[in-house]
């Protein structure tokens, strides 16, 4: 059970007498009631409130011999209402309209006219927060010029209940303004987005809990279209009221703010538990390939042939791949080498130090390598999206079809032959092959192509081509890694649509272990990762 279900739990068993016991000494609420209504009639008298031509009375049918459990009269009129009670009530309770308990016509305030600063603040539902509390920072000057179109009853005043009446997001949601909320002391008016329920000091703090247990159904209660929906006045003065006798409401009042800390204290726990269900698996992945590309995943094994040896077989196999004209040579081709554990880069001829530059210690079996000096080509697909069809003879992907279990063939198109043959005689995806998204709101999603078959590429996936001695699925951990990914990120440019180069992309520093390693690695985290994630769900 959530700390939400809690509350409404608590609410539910306040509002059906539940909560707290019964006790026969107490004045029943039938006589509060009486009293309620001698007040409004008082007031109507002198002038302060207007007489509720639709004020109606609610009575067990039984008190007057009539054949239905609950009636309501309306003038002369008298109806059966037993279907449209929500509950039952113990017997010293009564049922009424919220109307009837209203010494101030339940109506939203006025569209105001704002200034920057003046002497009356207008309450906007803004300043009715969704955590329960009012901010009254949150209220704008009323403009002098109209302050005289606000009545002294329209005032705002302690212990009103306010009810958002527009607004997606806000509409439905229940406050109580306090005086304590307002420190500078400045009069208040409601705008025309909350509607204000005014009732005697004595019985507010109940009915406040009881509109609060109504909130759901007066958030799903708007009408209009959907960027505007309203909460008629109509609908929150029709509303039931269980009424307890006024010490039993003092009960119910005591009791549900003896347990409300409690229900909170809840909630913060739930939303730390929650936010840890939610955050620590992806923590965790991050953790697990962090761990593997600095090589503290597996054990190093000694009969492992050194990742050094690995890159100089590298460098003859692409040295054949120039020679047969399948590749062009890298003129500014990159070696790096150890002595001492101190890593040295050997461009054109020249050697610098870059221990400043790898960011991790590595394995001493294991070597640093630029990502261009270990890919055998990298590239990426068209520069011009290509007409492309729902059907056709090639397939033809695009970021959106780059997820990290591979290549998804849904919402897919179609490029024809000729079309495929230029985009693809400069990209040539295989099977194996790295795919990095490097344009857009995904840049940085990476993993190894799982189609078989032959299909064009748009220029939005970079396409990495590894040698037989480099496992294509430890390259994607390492790019997956979150040191590696921040980093690809970080250098993403442009306007509307951000990017990474493929020249930002080459020189990235890719630790590199021997291959038997690389194979241990990529087995090991395919072991962890079902497991993790089986603890997010």
């Amino acid at each position: 059970m959530t700390a939400q279900q809690l509350k409404n739990s608590i609410l539910q068993l306040a509002v059906q007498g539940k909560l707290v016991p019964q006790d026969s000494s107490d004045e029943p609420a039938s006589v509060l009631l009486q009293r309620i209504k001698a007040e409004k009639q008082e007031l109507i008298k002198a002038g302060k409130i207007k007489k509720d031509k639709k004020s109606s009375e609610i009575f067990r049918g039984a008190s007057r011999n009539l054949p239905y459990a609950f009636c309501e009269q309306i003038g002369k009129e008298i109806r059966d209402i037993s279907d449209k009670i929500p509950f039952e009530i113990p017997d010293s309770w009564e049922w009424c309209r919220l109307s009837n308990l209203a010494i101030k016509e339940i109506k939203r305030g006025k569209s105001p006219v704002y200034a920057d600063s003046g002497s009356v603040l207008v309450f906007a539902q803004k300043c009715n927060v969704k955590t329960g509390r009012i901010n009254i920072t949150l209220a704008k000057y009323l403009a002098d010029s109209v302050i005289s179109k606000y009545p002294q009853e329209e005032y705002m005043q302690d212990r009103d209940i306010i009810v958002n009446s527009t607004g997606t997001g806000t509409l439905g949601r229940i406050g109580l303004y306090s005086d304590r909320d307002n420190p500078n002391n400045l009069p208040l008016v409601p705008d025309s987005h909350v509607t204000i329920v005014r009732v005697c000091k004595s019985i507010s703090q109940y009915i406040y809990y009881i509109l609060k247990w109504y909130q759901p159904y007066l958030e799903e209660s708007g009408e209009g279209s959907t960027k505007q929906k309203e909460l008629k006045a109509d609908r929150i003065k029709e509303l039931f009221i269980p009424i307890p006798p006024l010490a039993e409401q003092h009960r119910i009042v005591a009791k549900i703010e003896e347990l409300l800390p409690y229900i909170e204290r809840y909630g913060k726990a739930e939303e730390h538990l929650t936010t840890l269900n939610t955050t620590f698996p992806e923590a965790l992945k991050k953790s697990i390939l962090q761990e593997a590309v600095q090589g503290k995943l597996v054990p190093q094994n000694s009969d492992d042939e050194p990742a050094s040896v690995l890159l100089e077989r590298i460098r003859a196999e692409k040295q054949k791949l120039i020679k047969a004209g399948k590749i062009k040579k890298n003129k500014h081709e990159s070696v790096i080498v150890t002595r001492d554990k101190i890593p040295y880069e050997i461009v054109d001829g020249k050697e610098r130090c870059i221990a400043d530059e790898v960011p991790f210690e590595i394995p001493e079996s294991w070597c640093w390598c630029r990502l261009s000096s270990l890919a055998t080509k990298i590239t990426d697909g068209t520069h011009h999206s290509p007409p492309n069809t729902e059907r056709g003879e090639y397939k033809y992907i695009t970021a959106k079809n780059i997820k990290n279990t591979g290549v998804s063939l849904s919402n897919i198109t179609y490029v024809s032959k000729e079309i495929h043959k230029e985009i693809f005689s400069r990209c040539n995806p295989e099977y194996g092959d790295v795919l990095l998204i490097k344009d857009g709101a995904t840049t940085g999603v990476v993993t190894v192509n799982n189609i078989e078959e032959p299909f064009s590429l748009l220029s939005s996936v970079a396409l990495i081509k590894c040698p037989q001695y480099v496992d294509s699925w430890y390259l994607v951990y390492v790019l997956r890694s979150d040191l590696f990914y921040k980093n690809i990120r970080s250098q993403m440019k442009g306007t509307g649509i951000t990017r990474v180069t493929l020249k930002q992309i080459e020189p990235l520093f890719i630790p590199m272990p021997p291959l038997e390693e690389q194979k241990r690695i990529v087995s090991q985290i395919e072991k962890i990762m079902p497991y993790i994630n089986t603890i997010s769900k």
